[in-house]
């Protein structure tokens, strides 16, 4: 006869309950849509330094391994990764800290074509700080270092690409909210050496910012932007489109029309013209279709509510797909990180389907999943979280969408005080939500 000591069925209870607080179905959805979670580590959450959508990357993959990059509750520059197929997390406390007080001062990471680890962190109109890791694979950085030397004193918005022939590259602005311009740098693996690629590929003329999305595809470079006229974000306008075929050498519009460099608000294509003070928000999301058609996620008010809306490329023509998830009215105004009841969107397209991933207090700022056939333009949402997720913006793992169309999403629960001020919030464990078979 089998017996079971008390002790056995008490760690058989403690693996269930785990098994069932780690996987979830998101109630009122497709059965289908099954959600992993793995926990990484407990983060800073007093704003949402650790969750802006600008990263551009929190989460990366490389030869069956991930990696993420956080700050800790103590403001410390936390690494890690894992095996794909793992629950387990290893992490590395760095000897490098941020100003998290500032929710500008992103972590951005990269991992190199011979697997070495990029990490640029803490900038807002600050000297640039980059380092990488001692050897292939290794999450123990070298010591802080320059890349060129050359405009980096000013950084904002740092973040890496990978690109089809192995080279990296590094894009940031330079210069303050209202009159910076766009920077490029250019890793190559082979002499482990930085060179300028663009020293002013987006030219603010001392008068606007352009708060850019960049995206890297199989035919080339894609880079989408607003124009901001100076530091208050009411000044957001129109949306500009811009195509590299050489690796971010030359530049040309979607009508194959070469740019002369730098691209000016004069000179630049507009995708869509969308005026002042229409709660525009910049730094948002794009991507392609099959077959190289630009896909741009951002929204904007044009009719008393400000609503998600994806502006594409097809037959050479501009194209605008509108939703109504929002409910209530809001404004865009002022300076510094606000507190808004939308996050910025990301957005995916595999085939057929679109799908737009975001939070909004109107659902509990829990993490949303908007999809429609883009054929029949019918959107339907799904929840992927369970709990809210304060103010959360999207950043996935775009080289595992690319190479599996496997979603996996960076998550943690943050707080965000209007105009760049700190909530008091205890820590929230940084999270890595996995998603299965999703909607088609």
């Amino acid at each position: 006869m089998n017996t079971t000591s008390s002790t056995g069925l008490n760690r058989n209870l403690l693996v269930i309950r785990l098994f069932l607080a780690m996987t979830f179905f998101p109630s009122g959805v497709n059965a289908q849509l099954k959600v992993t979670a793995t926990e990484v580590g407990l983060g800073w959450s007093n704003n949402s330094v650790n969750t802006v959508i600008f990263r551009n990357s929190a989460l990366t993959s490389f030869k069956g391994l991930q990696y993420t990059a956080y700050y800790d509750p103590e403001g410390r520059m936390v690494l890690a990764k894992r095996n794909l197929n793992s629950k387990k997390w290893e992490t590395v406390i760095t000897p490098y800290k941020g100003n998290v007080k500032d929710a500008h001062n992103d972590i951005s990471i990269a991992i190199d074509s011979e697997g070495y680890l990029h990490v640029s962190w803490d900038h807002h109109d600050t000297h640039l700080r980059y380092a990488r890791s001692k050897k292939a694979f290794s999450l123990e950085l070298g010591e802080e270092q320059p890349m060129t030397g050359e405009d980096e004193s000013k950084v904002t918005y740092p973040e890496f690409h990978n690109l089809p022939n192995g080279k990296l590259l590094f894009c940031y602005r330079s210069g303050a909210s209202g009159r910076g311009n766009m920077i490029i740098k250019s890793f190559d693996v082979k002499t482990q050496q930085w060179t300028s690629l663009q020293n002013n590929l987006i030219d603010g003329e001392n008068q606007r910012s352009a708060y850019w999305q960049m995206f890297v595809g199989k035919k080339g470079i894609y880079i989408s932007w607003v124009w901001r006229e100076s530091w208050d974000v009411s000044t957001n306008n129109n949306l500009c489109y811009a195509f590299s075929p050489d690796g971010g050498k030359t530049w040309q519009k979607s009508t194959e029309e070469k740019y002369t460099l730098p691209i000016t608000k004069l000179t630049a294509e507009q995708a869509w013209e969308i005026p002042q003070n229409s709660s525009l928000i910049n730094q948002t999301a794009m991507t392609v279709d099959d077959q190289g058609n630009p896909y741009i996620a951002t929204y904007w008010d044009n009719n008393g509510i400000p609503q998600y809306k994806v502006v594409y490329l097809s037959n050479g023509k501009w194209n605008l797909i509108n939703t109504n998830f929002h409910v209530n009215p809001f404004s865009l105004g002022g300076g510094g990180t606000k507190r808004i009841p939308i996050s910025r969107p990301e957005i995916l397209v595999n085939k057929s389907m679109l799908y737009l991933l975001f939070r909004d207090e109107e659902r509990d700022n829990k993490i949303t999943l908007g999809y429609t056939n883009l054929k029949n333009k019918e959107w339907k949402l799904q929840d992927i979280s369970q709990f809210t997720v304060g103010q959360w913006e999207p950043n996935l793992d775009k080289e595992l969408w690319e190479q599996k169309k496997q979603l996996h999403i960076f998550s943690q629960n943050v707080s965000q005080a209007d105009g760049e001020g700190l909530a008091k919030a205890a820590p929230q464990m940084v999270q890595v939500l996995e998603v299965q078979k999703l909607p088609k």
